[in-house]
């Protein structure tokens, strides 16, 4: 039933994805939308499957690494600043914005401040394949976003263990802080000393794809690390990426590593997605869906182009950096699965929760064709 399954996504996401470039839309819309076509939803022909959601992980992971390969280190040391604005402002906005709509619905104190930080997460990795697409990953901007999601990331992830503390979880959050401390050390270290060591010594074995082999197994160590220490194993496999672009055998690995991503595990990521969507029972909160849905696009797109805005960037590119930061994607159903199991969140609450990310999702790639397409990057580009 597996391969089936997999030859159904593997033909509809591309005819899709296709389509929707035929129609001036970054192809990983027409993804998105043919796994709700797809899934239980609609035709019910892919079951979201344990195996499926392992082969989907691996794909994002994938994803991940071949920005991370694909990273201009110079230009990531120079848009430092930029990334630390936009990081910060897109998660002031959602937060304060999160923190009131949770007042607002008559939340308790500590579940307005989970709702905050929920609406304060996001995921770059729908942002990261449409920047490729536009041609813009190596660009200021696309090197902004990335280092502004890292930021997003351990600030929200810091927070949300001081949160779970605080409401009595079994969480030290001198340790969880510790630990990502040390993670970023080691991973930085590794990559330094280790990293180029291991792919020279797999390099001269007599078997067949040594270093691309060395690649993968530096990517997968780098993305369990990472969650290991409470950061998303995506910003590990991401890391490893960088890592391998600073030494010779960058394009080999890249190259190899993109074709086999392409071929199957991608696809399978960005179709589960849609895959996944539960639309049963969401009539009685279409307001609240609705809602949550305008208040988690603005205040990440205000909040972030805010920060761009403030790092030098035009105000159509920082809208641009803005968009690319409303994707909340994986990270935030992980955290609301977290606030599920810690009672913050209701099963109500979580079920309208998945919607909308479901929707931040889908509007992102639109949202960056929309501002991205023909912007001329900061004032000292243009």
């Amino acid at each position: 039933m597996l391969v089936f399954q997999l030859a159904i996504i593997l033909l509809a996401s591309k005819i899709a994805g296709d389509i929707s470039a035929k129609l001036g839309q970054p192809s990983v819309l027409g993804k998105l939308l043919i796994g709700i076509v797809l899934g239980p939803t609609v035709l019910g022909v892919v079951t979201n499957t344990d195996i499926l959601q392992e082969l989907s992980q691996i794909g994002v992971i994938l994803l991940m690494f071949i920005a991370g390969l694909e990273t201009d280190t110079e230009e990531f040391k120079r848009t430092g600043k930029a990334s630390a604005f936009v990081g910060v402002a897109g998660i002031i906005f959602p937060f304060a914005c999160g923190y009131l709509v949770g007042i607002y619905l008559q939340l308790s104190t500590i579940e307005s401040i989970f709702l905050g930080l929920l609406l304060s997460a996001t995921s770059v990795s729908i942002s990261v394949q449409t920047l490729k697409e536009m041609g813009k990953l190596k660009s200021r901007e696309g090197t902004t976003i990335l280092g502004a999601a890292v930021i997003d990331d351990v600030l929200v992830i810091i927070a949300l263990a001081f949160v779970i503390s605080f409401a009595g979880g079994d969480i030290n959050l001198g340790e969880v802080v510790l630990k990502k401390i040390a993670f970023f050390a080691i991973a930085i270290l590794f990559a330094w000393k280790v990293v180029p060591w291991v792919l020279n010594k797999f390099a001269p074995l007599r078997v067949s794809e040594a270093v691309i082999s060395a690649g993968l197994i530096i990517c997968f160590v780098y993305a369990y690390v990472a969650e290991y220490a409470g950061v998303a194993g995506i910003i590990g496999a991401y890391i490893a990426g960088v890592a391998i672009s600073l030494t010779k055998h960058k394009h080999e690995v890249f190259e190899k590593v993109e074709t086999i991503s392409y071929s199957i595990f991608v696809p399978v990521f960005f179709t589960s997605i849609g895959v996944t969507a539960q639309f049963i029972g969401i009539t009685q909160n279409i307001w609240l869906i609705l809602g949550l849905s305008v208040v988690a696009i603005l205040t990440k797109l205000i909040g972030s182009a805010i920060g761009a805005r403030l790092a030098g960037f035009k105000w159509r590119s920082s809208l641009g950096v803005g968009a690319a930061m409303v994707s909340r994607g994986e990270v935030a159903l992980i955290i609301a699965a977290m606030g599920l199991e810690s009672q913050m969140l209701s099963s109500d609450m979580f079920a309208v929760i998945v919607v909308v990310v479901l929707i931040t999702t889908i509007v992102t790639p639109m949202m960056m064709k929309a501002f991205l397409s023909n912007s001329s990057g900061s004032k000292q580009n243009a």
